[in-house]
């Protein structure tokens, strides 16, 4: 058997459909024109992922037969109230002692070569003194790098107020409207697919539920996880609780990675502070039991009913989303691969049937 016979067998078997065609183009145009445009389209995106947050409360409120229209303002006003309300008191907070942080950094710098200094003394057959000015050297490279690049996001910021603005401003007027006429939109763009759609529908029903699922259970983890972090570290009386509570918050964004990333500044935070001690070791068992918490109570309630992925496929799923669109590609990395599960699962199960359909018309 040739090459040639093997590549047309293989098209023939899952492209021989009209419907799984245009499902591939579809699917290769939204993710041509979310690379290519998707810095235009951030606005939109945003708003996207809003929408899809707050469509659950409006489907709440609709249910307890409160008008659609109500529903949404009431939504709408309460996700305002929500955002204004961190702007104006955990947003300068959060400022404040990022500030305070970095200020201090030289400090907890020093303190850090004297830490490595009193471990050479008590370890001399361990820690040579070649690599404690080894560690020095990497340890004050990366401050100075980090310095740098805060000064650059800084300057940077200063430069995208205008983008600022424009999200402020965009953002909630296409959330309010893609809540408003949901129904409208998904009929108007469902009105230029083909009529007979099964494959289409089954793949689409699995996603909506998903997606949605996915954006709700993680916003809600984030807001559970930083807010328990944030009152952890604060009765331990840990400086930059605020600040390292986000922190904490937004590392369940990027699975099993982000817990492992967010341990060191926390670790170091608690070891400037409190040094090698007792306190220090509560705390990082408090922030032990807080992940093992989350990892093992709180994700199942809030994704009972995700699809599952093996731990290599979302690894690898955040490592190469992440490396295409960023944050954004991170923060969908879970549903996006859950969608090419979904399509694995269902195109030959989709086009085996229409075959069938068809004999049996025949």
């Amino acid at each position: 058997m040739t090459l040639r016979t093997v590549v047309r067998n293989w098209v023939d078997r899952y492209f021989s459909d009209e419907e799984a065609v245009l499902l591939l183009a579809l699917l290769v145009a939204g993710f041509a024109a979310v690379i290519w445009l998707g810095q235009v389209l951030a606005p939109f995106l945003t708003a996207l992922v809003v929408a899809f947050l707050l469509q659950g409360p409006v489907n709440g409120l609709t249910r307890r037969k409160v008008p659609h229209l109500m529903a949404v303002l009431i939504v709408f006003l309460a996700f305002i109230g929500v955002m204004l309300a961190m702007a104006f008191i955990l947003l300068p907070l959060v400022w404040e002692q990022l500030t305070s942080l970095i200020q201090e950094a030289p400090r907890m710098f020093a303190s850090g070569q004297d830490m490595l200094d009193e471990l050479q003394k008590e370890y001399p057959q361990l820690i040579t003194p070649d690599l404690v000015q080894h560690w020095i050297g990497v340890i004050s490279r990366e401050a100075t790098q980090l310095s740098q690049r805060a000064v650059s996001l800084s300057l940077a910021s200063l430069g995208n107020l205008m983008s600022l603005i424009i999200y402020l401003v965009l953002v909630p007027i296409l959330v309010f409207f893609l809540l408003k006429d949901r129904d409208r939109l998904i009929g108007f763009l469902v009105s230029f697919l083909p009529t007979k759609r099964d494959l289409m529908t089954r793949v689409w029903q699995e996603m909506d539920s998903q997606i949605a699922n996915y954006i709700r259970g993680k916003a809600t983890e984030i807001i559970i996880v930083g807010t328990v972090a944030f009152f952890t570290f604060a009765m331990f009386g840990l400086p930059y609780s605020a600040l390292l509570g986000v922190l904490v918050g937004f590392s369940v964004l990027v699975p099993y990675i982000g817990a492992a990333v967010a341990t060191l500044p926390v670790a170091a935070v608690a070891g400037f502070h409190f040094g090698l001690g007792d306190q220090f070791l509560y705390v990082l068992v408090a922030y032990g039991v807080l992940q093992a918490l989350d990892g093992n109570v709180l994700v199942p309630i809030l994704f009972s009913e995700a699809v599952n992925l093996h731990p290599v496929s979302i690894i690898l799923a955040v490592l190469v989303f992440g490396g295409i669109w960023g944050f954004w590609g991170v923060f969908f990395a879970i549903p996006l691969a859950t969608l090419l599960k979904a399509l694995v699962y269902a195109w030959p199960r989709g086009i085996q049937q229409h075959s069938i359909a068809q004999k049996v018309g025949e």
